[in-house]
């Protein structure tokens, strides 16, 4: 199901989470839960993953992670603001501390010239704290766009997990 980068780059994770004793969960929006169930791939995951949390909509943003609806209609799903609230909220609603989120505009539709096709935010909380970034991919198609943020986001648990 996944080619052998993105397996080793979830072993990485597991085992750099696992060394400092921490469990995790996702939050994730347009990878749709691509990044749990690349580690869950990993046999033994079992032991650092507790959860993933599938917010494709607003809704489901606020409900299940706590972002403030304020945050959603001041800057928009796809914004730094909402990927940080996933983030943090993820980690309460799980009560881990090792998070990653992921939200942004995959294609081939919804991009607008502010927010474009290929346009992701990221947010992963660890130990060391909260980090987020902003990557444009540009418009590699649907597939394209949400396996690139699946490699982002696995890099980025891998910094929050080793930080």
């Amino acid at each position: 199901m996944f080619d052998r980068d993105v397996l080793d780059r979830a072993d990485a994770v597991l085992a750099a989470a696992r060394a400092r004793g921490l469990t995790l969960a996702t939050a994730e929006s347009c990878t749709g839960g691509l990044v749990a169930a690349a580690l869950t791939a990993v046999a033994g995951s079992s032991d650092v993953v507790d959860r993933g949390f599938v917010t494709y909509s607003n809704a489901a943003k606020v409900r299940m992670l706590g972002v403030p609806q304020a945050e959603i209609d001041s800057h928009g799903a796809v914004s730094r603001q909402v990927a940080r609230a996933m983030a943090a909220g993820a980690a309460d609603a799980a009560g881990v501390a090792l998070t990653v989120a992921i939200t942004g505009v995959a294609g081939p539709g919804g991009g607008t010239v502010e927010k474009p096709v290929g346009l992701v935010w990221f947010a992963a909380l660890g130990p060391a704290g909260l980090i987020d970034r902003e990557c444009r991919f540009g418009d590699l198609g649907r597939d394209g766009v949400r396996h690139a943020a699946l490699l982002q986001a696995l890099d980025l648990l891998l910094d929050r997990a080793a930080a």
